[in-house]
């Protein structure tokens, strides 16, 4: 009888995680049922008594849901860092973005930007461009998403700059990934797995989690955008 693991996922994982999904189904006969969402509304369908076996988090937020015995602490594993990025509609003008006053120019000339409300990096955007001076005339113009993927606003011609974590932009067609802000600029956010501590399958899960985080699967974190 084939076992199904829950699997809650942020996005930015969400390109590398369906690969690895089918790779470890055939390899142990393990099935994954996987929810994806950014890590606030992972958070709040924990909170709402919504069952999962495994979460793959932003690691402040799975610190957390371990410190408060949600998650097994032994269980945890860092998997991967992303940066956020910049992409275009595929066969459009490349724009400069490879130094801070490259990035302001070609944010403050932009017809419109779309970033993410409530994800890591739409959080990490507005803070920058804060802190850049530029939040009024950047909002003033942009399309901020409640969730979902940023650079299929570019696909429907909606805008002409979409920002997200660089996992998530590859994800779209008909978009050209312009590359990384600049790094100087951004911490990279990483993303860890943990154990649900209550789970009815924990062999299974910890064992999805030691593959996730073994070498084996570094190519395929590479290909999607991340970091292993």
């Amino acid at each position: 009888m084939t076992t199904t693991l829950r699997l809650f996922s942020t996005l930015a994982l969400m390109g590398a995680m369906r690969n690895l999904s089918d790779r470890f189904e055939a390899e142990t006969g393990t099935h994954i049922d996987a929810v994806f969402s950014p890590t606030v509304g992972l958070l709040e369908r924990l909170r709402n008594g919504e069952p999962a076996d495994v979460l793959i988090l932003t690691s402040e937020a799975l610190d957390d849901l371990s410190a408060k015995g949600t998650v097994a602490p032994e269980s945890c594993v860092h998997l991967a860092r992303s940066f956020v990025g910049l992409a275009v509609k595929a066969g459009a003008a490349r724009p400069d973005i490879s130094t801070e006053e490259a990035l302001r120019k070609t944010l403050l000339g932009a017809r419109s930007v779309a970033y993410s409300r409530t994800g890591a990096s739409g959080i990490f955007f507005a803070q920058l461009i804060e802190q850049m001076g530029i939040a009024s005339e950047v909002n003033a113009r942009a399309l901020v998403i409640p969730s979902g993927f940023t650079a299929e606003r570019l696909v429907s011609g909606e805008v002409d700059i979409a920002i997200q974590q660089l996992s998530e932009l590859k994800l779209v067609e008909g978009v050209d990934l312009v590359g990384p802000l600049p790094l100087r600029l951004q911490t990279p956010g990483v993303f860890a797995g943990g154990r649900v501590a209550g789970s009815e399958r924990a062999a299974q899960a910890d064992a999805l989690l030691k593959y996730l985080a073994s070498p084996a699967v570094a190519p395929v974190l590479r290909e999607s955008g991340l970091e292993p």
